[in-house]
């Protein structure tokens, strides 16, 4: 039996996504088998996917597994017009039978450049982002709609309109500042994701360049985007996460898939 959360939400079952890329078709089709054969519930493609469109790839993720989900991490507003957003992701959920989730988001400051060659600009992208939502929510037999929850008021859109709200933090966000963000969705029916940057102890120089701080820097930190320690104790924390956090949605950089698969197996033993 579901038991409450004291903000009026669910304890959801578990689900786990993969954030992953792949340079061509044979390494993005290799990624997904291996995804579902670990037992990940979604595959996940950032946009852009390197230089390609993620929407153009995530077919070719679903061709290939059974179970496997595929989606958006995220899908960047601004980039395609929302008549054409709409076709793609309800294309998709329906040729897939149902296995597609449309992350959506307005895009980082260094989406600025791709968007104006598109001819648009980042200007009032919030208000963009908005009407999208609606747009988007008033189709029939559509898609999940997953939305990157960052400042006040994009969680406030993703409490009350999103299916799936992912918590847009920074790297450094502690536990107690994790507080602030799932506050807006108090007694809200919307399942709430986190995405980890690492997991384990491990230096990652590599993540190290990308996100500006190491690993042990932000487990020293007590950062919520890195879980440490071993699978027993990764599996304890993100029970106390969905208890304390309402957090069951849980992704992770496809660079520690296989570690953070140790983690799932003792969640699901």
């Amino acid at each position: 039996m579901l038991r409450a959360h004291p903000w009026g939400m669910t304890d959801r079952p578990f689900r786990f996504g993969v954030v992953g890329s792949g340079a061509d078709l044979r390494t993005w089709t290799d990624l997904a088998r291996h995804a579902e054969d670990l037992g990940f519930d979604t595959l996940l493609s950032p946009d852009p996917q390197g230089e390609l469109d993620p929407f153009t790839i995530l077919s070719s993720a679903a061709a290939v597994t059974e179970r496997l989900h595929v989606g958006t991490f995220v899908a960047v507003d601004k980039f395609r017009d929302r008549r054409l957003l709409d076709w793609q992701a309800r294309s998709l959920h329906q040729f897939t039978g149902g296995r597609f989730e449309l992350g959506l988001g307005s895009g980082r400051p260094q989406a600025a450049a791709r968007i104006e060659a598109f001819g648009g600009s980042l200007d009032g992208r919030f208000t963009h982002l908005a009407e999208t939502v609606d747009f988007l929510l008033a189709q029939e037999d559509r898609p999940p709609l997953l939305l990157a929850a960052g400042g006040p008021k994009t969680r406030a859109l993703a409490a009350e309109k999103a299916d799936i709200a992912t918590m847009a933090w920074s790297p450094r966000t502690t536990e107690a500042e994790a507080v602030s963000y799932v506050d807006s969705f108090r007694g809200k029916p919307v399942e709430l994701a986190a995405n980890l940057l690492a997991v384990g102890d491990e230096p990652a120089p590599w993540l190290e360049r990308f996100i500006g701080v190491g690993v042990p820097e932000l487990v020293a930190g007590g950062a919520v985007t890195v879980l440490p320690g071993t699978p027993e104790e990764g599996a304890e924390r993100l029970l106390r996460w969905r208890e304390e956090l309402g957090i069951s949605y849980v992704t992770v950089n496809s660079g520690f898939m296989g570690a953070f698969a140790e983690v799932i197996e003792v969640l699901r033993r």
